[in-house]
């Protein structure tokens, strides 16, 4: 990888580290899904923690894995606001 694409890469995982934190703050936190919200946080600060190393694929898994724990929990508030799922 170049220097321009490696650039481009943290940037995006910079980003998604960012829109983690935002979505976030949509989820309703209860103790149902403390756990796993708890979690998906884990592999966000796991994910800042490999691209400070310069591990860029194991950051890039790390905060999409986040992403999918924690959208799990949006997509099922979004059908209860939305009825459209």
């Amino acid at each position: 990888m170049n220097k321009k694409e490696e650039q481009k890469n943290i940037k995006r995982i910079m980003q998604d580290i960012e829109q983690f934190y935002k979505n976030l703050e949509e989820v309703d936190k209860n103790p149902s899904n403390f756990y796993i919200i708890d979690l998906a946080t884990k592999y966000c600060q796991d994910a800042s923690y490999w691209l400070k190393k310069g591990d860029l694929f194991t950051a890039f898994g790390c905060i999409n894995y986040a992403h999918g724990l924690l959208d799990v929990f949006r997509l099922k508030q979004e059908s209860k606001t939305n009825k459209t799922f």
